[in-house]
């Protein structure tokens, strides 16, 4: 496994309330988010990215406003078709 090391201020994880543990969790959550958001992981690896069981992962992203499945007009038009 790769390691990526990140210098946060102090202040921030003040401002945050978080731990560099909590945060280090937060960004991995953040980070796996938006990189399933733009198409570039699916959803089981962005949930492996962010260390968490695919349904939490799908569940946290309600809680964020992104949308669990993308489907394109086409894909919802050939899928009406067939039902």
């Amino acid at each position: 496994m790769s390691q990526i090391i990140l210098d946060i201020p102090d202040d921030t994880l003040l401002s945050l309330r978080l731990t560099a543990q909590a945060a280090a969790a937060e960004i991995r959550l953040a980070a796996a988010m938006k990189l399933y958001e733009l198409g570039k992981l699916s959803s089981g690896a962005a949930a492996r990215f962010a260390n968490l069981p695919k349904v939490v992962f799908l569940a946290k992203l309600a809680d964020y406003g992104i949308d669990t499945f993308r489907h394109s007009a086409s894909d919802l038009d050939q899928e009406t078709r067939l039902a």
